[in-house]
């Protein structure tokens, strides 16, 4: 499958390369491509760098994993005409770092950040997913209890939300917990205050939340 994924930081890199090892073509979308060209070389296979409208243009599925306080910026530079109906799995976070640490979330309570995208982008697809875990838990999983913790999505279409599953259990990702529609958004977003206090409490990003029931 070809995959655009937007975002040149760890976790664009980190899921862009996994996805290149499961067989996918992918390209990295971002504002300077040549930066990324050490990047494409050591991923190796189907891997490259473009613009965002480039990345948008080529994937069939895009990924969200820029700074979530820029993504709208991102998605703006990709173009409607690109992104058409697309499905879109944002894994952002609208955190705001402008204050130091630890960051405070830009967008909470009564939106979040998948919503302002799927309100900008109507025609878009919209899956939340993977933003309750670090980059290197996102695409394996198993590295921890086996893999027996859980993943969360939302969204509003149900065939968007299926197609992202099947996604997820290529990265290793056994339990999936189906939130409901991208309002649902806000209570794994509003996650990440928690989230960040557990990675100093516990001095390690390898973690994640399990629902026991």
């Amino acid at each position: 499958m070809r995959i655009g994924v937007f975002g040149s930081g760890t976790v664009g890199q980190t899921v862009g390369k996994k996805l290149v090892e499961l067989g996918h073509d992918v390209m990295l979308g971002t504002r300077e491509p040549g930066k990324l060209a050490e990047w494409a070389d050591g991923a190796g296979g189907k891997a490259s760098a473009g613009s965002y409208a480039e990345a948008a243009a080529h994937g069939e599925i895009i990924i969200n994993a820029t700074a979530g306080t820029g993504s709208l910026a991102a998605l703006e530079l990709a173009g409607a005409e690109n992104l058409g109906a697309k499905i879109l799995i944002d894994i952002a976070n609208p955190l705001d770092f402008s204050q130091g640490m630890p960051p405070f979330l830009a967008v909470t309570n009564t939106d979040s950040l998948g919503e302002q995208i799927q309100r900008a982008y109507p025609d878009l697809r919209v899956v939340k997913t993977l933003n309750t875990t670090n980059a290197s838990m996102m695409v394996d999983p198993r590295q921890l209890a086996d893999g027996d913790h859980d993943v969360f999505v939302s969204g509003n279409d149900t065939a968007a939300k299926a197609r992202v599953s099947e996604l997820l259990r290529e990265f290793g990702w056994r339990s999936i917990i189906d939130l409901g529609d991208i309002s649902t958004a806000r209570g794994t977003e509003m996650l990440l205050p928690l989230w960040v206090r557990l990675y100093g409490a516990l001095n390690t990003p390898v973690f994640n939340f399990k629902i026991v029931r």
